[in-house]
């Protein structure tokens, strides 16, 4: 179990971080609270899995509600139509000479 919960820490801090440094139209204060928590939750699991040495642990599987409203607010607030632009003139012609290659 403990295993388990220093690897959840570890990839959910890895994903706000990544989430801080995309953007994608997040606010500042959203992108500085994955920045924020990501590190905390990063190094949270790097203390758990090279510095601590036994001992009582608490698990706190609540704290792991708070990556999930992060990523949804990072969902919400990517900007969908940056992502799907339109092919450039290049990009056009390409596949018009496509088209024409695979019908004759």
């Amino acid at each position: 179990m403990f295993t388990w919960y220093v690897g959840l820490l570890a990839v959910s801090g890895i994903a706000m971080i990544f989430m801080a440094n995309v953007g994608n139209g997040q606010s500042d204060l959203a992108r500085a609270l994955n920045a924020v928590f990501g590190i905390g939750f990063l190094g949270y699991a790097g203390y758990l899995a090279f510095v601590f040495d036994g001992g009582s642990y608490l698990i706190f599987f609540q704290a792991f509600i708070l990556p999930v409203l992060l990523a949804i607010n990072f969902v919400k607030s990517t900007n969908w139509a940056a992502l799907t632009t339109r092919p450039t003139p290049t990009q056009q012609a390409w596949r018009a000479y496509q088209r024409e290659q695979q019908r004759g």
